[in-house]
């Protein structure tokens, strides 16, 4: 057994781990592994803290990963092959992962899918989860025949004549067609709960800071769950916090926080500062090559501040949603107001495109930076995808930052934000070390700096450094047991590496068969 990195390495000595309860009491050098009640051994595996998705929507991404998958959809005539033969469920066709490059620079109109839907009700689940395209019938069912107002900034788009195109922009205009769906009931929410858990500990996950509540009922159903049997997944929580919350939302939010089970909390609040690049929703310093990306999905920023500055003062941790450079800005700007109280407290999250100026300022105000190295994937290197022509070659230079952030002193957790990306980690560690499309691999890491990403610094940034992200008496029982070193083999071994064993708080959660 060798332990590898905690991640201050002690590798290549015979030694076992001893646990009582769901901690770590000691090390025992194999002298005296005789003493022990119980030995597992594991053959030479490497021995990592456990891992930790620090972006993930486990609860939430199971109405979002419902339907067709049309991740391996790559122009519009796959996905009018794709909507053909696409399975209805109480009538409608419900589809997600679809790409913004398969429209192939086309407005995303429900005018190219009408023709192969039959009169269906569709809706289509972009990649990004911030926006959708649905059929003239879907809209019919919602009740949407034109533009809407919100208190965020979210659109129904239109056509000259006010006709809607079936393009939905951001979390409240899908809402009105997500409200008509058919709904998967209590007891298929929990069974697909679990085998999704336990599929992502399977792949050497024992933890996920999950960037939404997933609903009112969420923790019932959680509490449900532990009442029978142990979460394959330690969980962390963070409700969202949207424009147009009051002082009394602040305070139920507040309140919120104290709601806990065994393996789970609710810790921390989520903001959005801003959408998506390809939606035209990020909020840039410079409009995108449509004009669109000037404004924030705050209508009034300083509210967004007046937010964050109520739950600092409550001992609320926040996570923000900011990829565009403006939007990033402005968030360490409110952290900046905050003093030194605010240090590594507050996260902003994906992080995309930011300039020279703005990447020392997180290691100086210690704002954690939680980076995604998956979504590298829906760029080209070329600049020729949605993404970087939306920003133009300089900005697209810029991309998913992360050696650089490195680098300048900057707290780095990764994860994957799944659905949006596969869940499983072993792709977050390999995409960090080699990024693709407009990344580049200058923003490459080390293989010790990914691991830290998904231990250490995940750790770090949830506010638990004291009892998570290394292997040492007095911390959790959270292991991760690879096939290989995750450090020192070459990445692309890393993809495809052996998990031997996952523990969270000594409970196996996956052993390899």
């Amino acid at each position: 057994l060798r332990p590898g990195p905690r991640p201050a390495t002690r590798r290549d000595r015979q030694s076992c781990l001893c646990r009582h309860a769901e901690t770590i009491t000691c090390e025992v050098r194999r002298a005296h592994h005789q003493d022990l009640l119980s030995i597992r051994a594991l053959g030479g595996a490497t021995l990592t803290p456990g891992l930790v998705d620090s972006h993930s929507h486990p609860v939430l991404g199971l109405d979002m990963a419902t339907g067709e998958d049309l991740s391996g959809v790559r122009d519009l005539e796959a996905l009018r092959r794709a909507l053909r033969t696409a399975a209805r469920v109480d009538g409608w066709i419900v589809a997600w992962g679809l790409d913004h490059n398969a429209f192939g620079g086309r407005p995303v109109d429900r005018v190219l899918i009408e023709d192969v839907l039959d009169g269906a009700p569709a809706f289509i689940r972009l990649y990004d989860g911030h926006s959708a395209l649905v059929s003239g019938a879907a809209l019919h069912a919602a009740g949407v025949e034109g533009p809407r107002e919100f208190a965020q900034r979210a659109s129904v788009v239109c056509d000259a004549d006010g006709r809607p195109t079936g393009h939905l922009i951001e979390h409240a205009a899908m809402d009105l067609v997500t409200a008509v769906l058919p709904k998967p009931s209590y007891a298929e929410r929990r069974t697909r709960l679990v085998e999704l858990l336990s599929a992502m500990a399977a792949t050497g996950l024992t933890g996920a800071h999950v960037m939404d509540m997933g609903g009112d009922d969420v923790p019932g159903l959680l509490a449900a769950i532990e009442a029978e049997t142990t979460l394959p997944l330690r969980l962390r929580l963070a409700p969202w916090c949207m424009p147009g919350i009051g002082d009394e939302g602040l305070d139920e939010l507040i309140a919120l926080q104290a709601q806990k089970g065994r393996h789970w909390l609710v810790g921390g609040a989520k903001f959005f500062m801003d959408g998506t690049v390809e939606g035209g929703t990020a909020w840039l310093e410079h409009a995108d090559c449509h004009g669109q990306g000037t404004e924030a999905f705050w209508p009034d920023p300083d509210a967004y501040t007046y937010a964050v500055r109520r739950l600092h003062a409550a001992g609320v941790r926040t996570a923000t949603h900011a990829i565009g450079d403006a939007a990033v800005r402005h968030v360490l700007d409110t952290v900046a107001g905050l003093g030194p109280s605010g240090r590594l407290v507050h996260r902003i999250e994906h992080i995309e495109t930011v300039p020279d100026d703005t990447v020392p300022r997180f290691a100086e105000l210690g704002v954690i930076a939680s980076m995604q190295p998956p979504h590298t994937a829906y760029t080209r290197a070329d600049h020729t995808d949605e993404w970087s022509k939306r920003l133009g070659d300089e900005r697209a230079a810029r991309a998913w930052r992360t050696r650089d952030l490195r680098d300048a002193g900057a707290v780095v957790a990764l994860g994957s934000d799944w659905p949006i990306a596969h869940y499983d980690v072993r792709q977050v560690l390999t995409t960090a070390r080699v990024p693709r499309g407009a990344a580049g691999p200058s923003q490459g890491l080390t293989g010790l700096q990914a691991l830290e990403g998904c231990t250490s610094h995940a750790a770090v940034a949830a506010g638990e450094a004291a009892v998570a992200g290394r292997i040492a008496p007095g911390f959790r029982a959270d292991l991760t047991a690879f096939g290989l070193d995750p450090v020192a083999a070459p990445a692309d071994e890393v993809a495809e590496a052996p998990v031997r064993l996952t523990v969270m708080g000594g409970h196996i959660t996956h052993r390899e068969a």
